[in-house]
């Protein structure tokens, strides 16, 4: 076959590929899902003691992984996370075996954390990054960039180049994203503040974890809207905090020599789609064979699990606890329990809790909503993702690139996102759910 033709049909497959596994419903056992969530549900189900062994070893290795990466290397923040890690799987071989208190063993504390977040987690998250090659590495997202480009700069102050970036930041994980993000600062693409907002503003968890906040919230019936609704309150909020402190008063200055990027406003639209179809078809011709790139990400997949399991298990039973068993969040959510009740929405206090927790954990504010109406559970769904900083894994990620962060910054940015999503996605939800 003509090695053109190959790599056409290579994009145009693989690309199909990644759109339907993550993106188009089927029906399975009288249950609508899109494919990824049936290879984890059939896993959970059919597996189920394999599934959880295999999840511990997950948590443990986790434990010992920053020992052998020397965690402590990469600064006082990473430093502090080696404790979370040690202590999220001492927690894992608690829970597994069930040897602890009631008040720290039951369905509503660590055995729902283990259960309906951890294992789900940990193995939607391999799986999804193995797939996820078909939707990012083929070409894809070069073809859409191409389009996009025109609009990053006056809408979000990034270069076009970073379309490409948010895309993959936003479909693929935070931590894919940070790692490109970071290595474009370094060479002088992203000026500071340029590389602060991509990395606050498109960094958010990748599709998979989406799909685990869907399924505990029983969501997964709404998936495409849940998911383009998340997308568009993420990027528009984006817009809004680019333009306020601190994000707007951060410098403009580079880490190396600027690079001048190619513009595209000028091509004809024809041109734009005959450059798109070039770029997507030149990223096949240089990407690995399949299998190799597949089982390479898949690798990855298993290694960020490892990272996340024990911070989910050590911040997240922490702050389940203290939200079980104390009022320390209820006095907090009174931060936002006048806006939340201000948006009439149902169950005000439980949403404004929800927010309130998620500076701490992305997955916690599913678990404070699950019993409540589907109005309340699509908003916190979304808000939960849209918010994009937390301390379990995406802080502690941020603070490790070259990029100038300061934590401070961090939280009020975070509170900035958490009040404009809530704004934001409220009025849609009442649209399309009320």
């Amino acid at each position: 076959m003509n090695w053109k033709i190959k790599h056409q049909l290579q994009f145009v497959m693989y690309s199909l590929v990644g759109i339907i596994f993550f993106f188009i419903p089927i029906t399975l056992n009288h249950s609508t899902s899109i494919p990824l969530d049936h290879v984890v549900t059939f896993l959970q189900t059919h597996l189920m003691t394999f599934s959880k062994v295999l999840i511990l070893f997950a948590v443990v290795f986790g434990g010992i992984l920053p020992f052998v990466q020397k965690d402590w290397e990469k600064g006082k923040i990473a430093t502090s996370f080696i404790l979370f890690k040690v202590l999220g799987a001492m927690i894992g071989i608690l829970l597994f075996f069930k040897i602890s208190p009631n008040w720290f063993v039951n369905e509503k504390t660590g055995l729902y954390l283990f259960n309906y977040l951890v294992v789900p987690v940990g193995l939607t998250v391999p799986i999804g990054a193995a797939f996820l090659t078909f939707l990012v590495s083929y070409g894809l997202f070069e073809f859409v960039g191409v389009f996009t480009q025109r609009i990053m700069k006056p809408v979000w102050h990034v270069p076009g180049r970073a379309a490409v970036n948010a895309l993959a930041s936003f479909v693929a994980s935070f931590a894919v994203g940070l790692l490109i993000t970071d290595k474009e600062y370094r060479e002088g693409k992203y000026n500071h503040k340029e590389a602060v907002i991509i990395a606050t503003g498109f960094s958010t968890v990748t599709v998979a974890f989406m799909v685990v906040i869907a399924k505990t919230l029983d969501l997964m019936s709404h998936w495409n809207l849940y998911f383009f609704v998340t997308l568009f309150v993420t990027f528009t909020v984006t817009i809004v905090t680019t333009r306020i402190p601190p994000i707007s008063r951060m410098s403009t200055d580079y880490y190396d020599t600027p690079e001048v990027e190619e513009d595209l406003s000028g091509l004809s639209f024809k041109s734009k789609v005959l450059l798109a179809w070039e770029r997507g078809i030149t990223t096949v011709k240089n990407a690995p064979n399949i299998f190799i790139n597949v089982w390479q990400n898949f690798k990855e997949g298993v290694l960020m699990t490892m990272s996340i399991l024990p911070t989910i298990l050590s911040i997240g039973l922490i702050f389940m606890l203290i939200a079980e068993y104390t009022p320390v969040f209820n006095y907090i959510a009174y931060i936002f329990y006048p806006l939340t009740a201000l948006l009439q929405i149902p169950e005000p206090f439980i949403a404004a809790k929800g927010t309130a927790i998620g500076i701490t954990e992305m997955f916690l504010p599913a678990l404070i909503v699950v019993n409540s109406s589907i109005i309340t559970k699509f908003i916190i769904a979304v808000v939960s993702v849209s918010t994009i900083i937390f301390f379990s894994a995406s802080v502690p990620s941020m603070m490790s690139t070259s990029i100038p962060l300061k934590i401070h910054d961090l939280v009020i940015i975070w509170f900035e996102r958490s009040i404009l999503s809530l704004i934001i996605v409220t009025p849609i939800t009442f649209l399309f759910l009320g």
